[in-house]
């Protein structure tokens, strides 16, 4: 057998923990499949195919047509390495018979893509052939097979590793993830730490938008040629991508579009979608198990849960590309549309993944166990006054069960304020002592911001060790250095 060649092996970036690992699986002797799953886009194909790159291996890709002239494809793409005699596979089952026959004399590596495709969509027809290859992989120990599973419907992926399933126990588990802010910076040109986040904020972790988004002239430039331009290639893409997985893609949609601004609890988005809460439910559980929408929980989680788009692309084109859509068909210049719609509302697009990135610095620089941010009730004085309501915290930090770090983000074109920590210490701490959580004595104050600090509070820092400032540039730079 040949080595496979993959043609963009000197383009590959990145991803090199996950090259390792499968590695480490290919080295090893570990006799099970390895179940390689992750979003489109995050960049699957590229990732095995890399791996396969120089090795004996096969690559056999499944689509949505009907099993049998699938079934048949393989059995002829398989012929040559059966001394040209076409093997028989009727059923999965046969498949993985036949491929555990190829391996018996010499270590190969075999893929199959969108597996999941390959399976009956009835759970008893189902469960009856994953029985079927369970007994053919009983026999795997026998061969030097090493076979990669590979699917972009996460919740199909992992309910074949659950333990309802007939080959659970035979595939080692490889979920691919979206690129973090350090590791997506090798697709980011940008001279300045603005732009470094804007970009990827806009961009998100997936491969292909980074590529797309990263680079090539400037980030209005880039949103308006492959993004709000009806004929680039990212102007219908997730809307593509969603009704290709999605039966009724309808509700879905009002779903996402109502949480591209921001988080909701579940009582709110089934208000604001006209959907009652127990049906919603079922519509969150199928984009959760897509990774489209995770659902968050204050780090003390003691308040109403909520939910969020999980990509920031996502985020994006459901904000300013899918209710614009058929304006931008119709003459809508990309440009306009830019500096009307989004250069005014980019950074509040933009502040939650600031946030996001504000707690992952808070995480390798002070050492917490767990870091998220809390909202909940105002203080009791000031609800039956009617003043406040509520409160919310950016960024909790959590040691041995008590709160030791406390902060707030601002991407904001001005210089931070001591009115800030002022809000803080006045409303905000004095709630979250009142919500009953456990607080150190005297928890680290934290001000993250995009644009600096007056002068006031930079003099007010100096003097107290419980309070730190962290700018843009230390933010970022950190968080580049591995």
């Amino acid at each position: 057998m040949d080595p496979f060649l993959f043609p963009a092996h000197d383009e590959f970036r990145n991803r090199t923990s996950d090259l390792a690992a499968m590695e480490d699986w290919w080295q090893g002797r570990d006799r099970n499949a390895l179940a390689l799953f992750g979003r489109r886009r995050v960049g699957k194909s590229w990732l095995f195919r890399e791996f396969a790159h120089g090795k004996p291996a096969i690559v056999l890709v499944s689509d949505r047509r009907a099993r049998a002239p699938q079934l048949s494809r393989f059995a002829a793409a398989l012929a040559p390495h059966f001394g040209g005699v076409r093997p028989s596979i009727a059923d999965l089952p046969e498949l993985f018979a036949a491929l555990y026959t190829l391996a018996q004399e010499r270590k190969t590596l075999v893929v199959i893509d969108e597996f999941p495709y390959l399976l009956p969509a009835r759970q008893r027809e189902q469960h009856a052939v994953l029985t079927g290859i369970q007994a053919v992989m009983e026999e795997r120990d026998s061969s030097r097979l090493k076979l990669v599973l590979c699917g972009s419907h996460i919740g199909q992926m992992t309910t074949l590793m659950s333990d309802r399933s007939p080959i659970r126990g035979r595939l080692t588990s490889l979920p691919v993830e979206p690129l973090r802010f350090a590791d997506a910076q090798e697709f980011i040109a940008a001279p300045g730490a603005q732009e470094r986040v804007e970009r990827f904020a806009v961009a998100g972790g997936m491969s292909l938008y980074l590529d797309e988004l990263g680079s090539g002239g400037s980030l209005r430039e880039r949103v308006c040629s492959r993004v709000l331009n009806s004929r680039g290639p990212l102007f219908n893409d997730p809307r593509e991508v969603l009704e290709e997985e999605l039966r009724s893609p309808g509700v879905y949609f009002s779903i996402l579009e109502e949480l591209s601004a921001g988080e909701r609890s579940s009582s709110a988005l089934a208000a604001a979608i006209g959907v009652k809460t127990p049906d919603l439910s079922q519509y969150l559980k199928s984009l959760q198990d897509m990774s489209l929408v995770e659902r968050v929980e204050p780090v003390t989680g003691r308040a109403e849960l909520r939910f969020r788009i999980a990509d920031s692309f996502l985020r994006f084109w459901f904000r300013f590309v899918f209710p614009f859509q058929d304006d931008l068909k119709s003459g809508l210049r990309p440009a306009s549309h830019y500096v009307n719609e989004i250069q005014p509302a980019l950074a509040e697009h933009v502040a939650p993944v600031f946030e996001s990135l504000c707690r992952e610095w808070t995480r390798r620089q002070l050492g917490v166990s767990r870091v998220g941010s809390w909202w909940g009730n105002a203080l009791d004085a000031l609800r039956r006054t009617g003043e406040r309501q509520s409160e919310e915290i950016d960024v909790v930090g959590v040691r041995r069960s008590a709160i030791t770090v406390i902060g707030e983000c601002k991407w904001t074109s001005g210089r931070l304020t001591a009115r800030v920590l002022d809000d803080l210490e006045t409303y905000k701490l004095p709630a979250l002592r009142q919500a009953g959580v456990k607080l150190a004595a005297q928890p680290l104050t934290v001000l993250f911001a995009r644009s600096g600090f007056k002068a006031n509070l930079v003099e007010l820092a100096a003097e107290r060790d419980d309070l730190r400032l962290v700018e843009l540039d230390e933010l970022v730079g950190d968080l580049l250095r591995e």
